[in-house]
Order: structure tokens, then C-alpha cells, then sequence
């Protein structure tokens, strides 16, 4: 079928215009474009405000992770060049819900090269997707050992920022490594309180019983964040030694610690996690109900997954 190029120039038009609307139903347009129409709109691209262009990259990531179906992978690795370093820490959380691994290089390019910070922060968080399809045996071992290279590139630079070195720590976890071991061990006898934070968090990416000796610790912090991510890896890691602590925490002051507990409960599942979760389900507070229930679901979809078939 011929594509009509002079409509879809129009409809760039209206969408490159900070005086219209972005309308969802005309932004659909952008997706899966062919090499021709790509080229149009990078032409249509350099003409447009900065604040345009924001909004459009922003409002695609939105959409990208609303509906599966729609790919803007070419808008956004168009986007990736970009002067405007936020429109290009956008692209790159675009890119980031994507499984392409020929989107690795431009990646790496971006966690070593980049000016900005939040565009190497963008990256590297991007990285440990792919980190995490590489343990999986879903990425092949070259682009595997290159993912695992950069992220561990940066966490040796000492030049590095601390908030970029946090985000390749956390993307590197994923790997089963002796030296990921001891970077994480390292992070957390840090004297850094975010760095140990992003430890805690990457133990539960790692998977590894070894971390529940600390985590369970940590479910004693007086820290909110510390207990969040301790929560929340303890369901990573299934751990039933936890359950007891956990159970506590869903009356924690802190509503996101509650949260997180309600969630790691439905993970692990047990009779003990099971009862407490339905109990949570006359709590008088909505954002604790809501969390209860989708813990059961998640715990009764593990026991019996036929029971959620159409």
C-alpha cells in the first residue's frame, strides 16, 4: 500500500505546533514509521521549539508504556542526538522499555559520552534492562559482556557522578558475579546513605540469599527508605524468614513502607503473609486496601495460575 507522505507531513505539522494540542489519537500516527517517513519527521524535528519537542518526547514515553503495541524506537533514537539534554534523558526512557538489543551501543555511547548527568543517569538505568535480559540467556553473549563492561566502567570511575555510579550499581546487580558480590558489599559498608540505599535495592535484583542476613537487619532501620528497599528485596528473594518483620511493617508510619511490605508479602505468600493480607483488606485506609488486594491477587495467581485463565 502507498504511503500518503503529504498527509503524514500535514499531521507533523499540527504535532510540531506548540499552539496545538497533543492529541493521543493523532500521536498514534508516530508509531512503527517507515526509513521515509523517519526522515521527515527528523527534518520537521530540528524546526521544532524546545518545549515542543519536550512535551511530544514525554508524552511518547507515556504512551509507549500504556500500550505494548505502539513503538516509537525510531522518534526516540532520532531524539537521542537531540541538543536538549532533557529531551534526550526522555528518549533514552523510551528506548529503555524496548527489548532490541541493537539499542545496547547507542546506550553504552550515551553512559560514557554524555555532558549531562541525567541523560548517564537515564542510560545506565536503561543498562540494567538489558543487564537483567542478559542473566535471563535473552541477549546474546557478546552485547551481554558489553552491557556488564560498561556498567562496571562506570562504577571504577572515580571522576564519576555519585547519582550515576548509584544507577549503574543497581543495573549491574542483575549479574551473577563475584565482582558484583563485592561491589555491593562495598556499597553497603559505604559511608554513603543513598549508595547503601541502592545496595540494599540491587540485592534484591541480584537474587542471591546470601544478602538476607542484611536485609533482614535493615527491617529494623529508623530509615524510611532503607526499610522500603528492604521490604521490597525480601520479596525478591521469597524470603519466608521475613514474613514476622514484614507483618510488622504494614503498620509502619510511613505509607510507602506499608506498601512495600503488603507487596513483599504477596511475593513470598504463606499461610502467615496470606492471613495478614486478607485482615488488610478492612483497613479504613484506601492506599493500604488497594495494596492488599493486589498482593492477594499476585499470591493466589502464584498458587493456582489456572484459576486466571480466560
Amino acid at each position: 500500500m502507498e504511503r500518503d507522505f503529504a498527509s503524514f507531513t500535514e499531521r507533523l505539522a499540527g504535532i510540531s505546533d506548540l499552539g496545538e494540542p497533543l492529541v493521543n489519537s493523532k500521536l498514534v500516527c508516530l508509531s512503527n514509521l517507515a526509513d521515509e517517513e523517519l526522515e521527515l519527521f527528523e527534518k520537521a524535528w530540528i524546526k521544532t521549539e524546545l518545549k515542543r519537542r519536550c512535551q511530544l518526547t514525554s508524552r511518547l514515553v507515556e504512551l509507549a508504556e500504556d500500550n505494548l503495541e505502539l513503538n516509537f524506537d525510531g522518534i526516540f533514537t532520532i531524539c537521542l542526538r537531540d541538543a536538549s539534554e532533557v529531551v534526550r534523558a526522555q528518549a533514552v526512557n523510551g528506548l529503555a522499555l524496548a527489548e532490541n538489543y541493537s539499542l545496547v551501543s547507542p546506550l553504552f555511547r550515551l553512559l560514557r559520552e554524555d555532558d549531562a548527568g541525567n541523560v548517564r543517569v537515564a542510560a545506565a538505568i536503561a543498562l540494567g534492562k538489558f543487564a537483567l535480559l542478559a542473566e535471563l540467556g535473552k541477549l546474546p553473549s557478546n552485547q551481554a559482556a558489553r552491557v556488564f563492561s560498561a556498567l562496571l566502567t562506570v562504577l571504577e570511575d572515580e571522576a564519576e557522578l555519585a547519582e550515576v555510579k548509584r544507577r549503574a550499581l543497581e543495573a549491574i546487580a542483575s549479574f551473577n558475579s563475584p565482582r558484583v558480590t563485592e561491589l555491593l558489599e562495598q556499597a553497603y559498608q559505604s559511608g554513603d546513605i543513598r549508595l547503601k540505599i541502592s545496595a540494599l535495592y540491587a540485592m534484591g535484583r541480584n537474587c542471591d540469599r546470601l544478602w538476607l542476613p542484611i536485609l533482614i537487619k535493615e527491617l529494623d532501620s529508623e530509615d524510611a527508605e532503607m526499610l522500603f528497599e528492604a521490604a521490597a528485596a525480601c520479596g525478591e528473594l521469597g524470603a519466608r524468614e521475613a514474613v514476622p518483620h514484614l507483618i510488622n511493617l504494614v503498620h509502619d508510619e510511613d505509607i510507602e513502607v506499608q506498601q512495600a511490605a503488603i507487596k513483599a508479602l504477596g511475593e513470598i505468600g504463606g499461610a502467615e503473609a496470606k492471613q495478614t493480607l486478607y485482615s488488610l483488606l478492612e483497613d479504613f485506609r484506601d492506599p493500604v486496601r488497594q495494596a492488599a488486594e493486589a498482593a492477594l491477587s499476585e499470591l493466589e495467581f502464584w498458587e493456582d495460575p489456572y484459576l486466571f485463565e480466560l
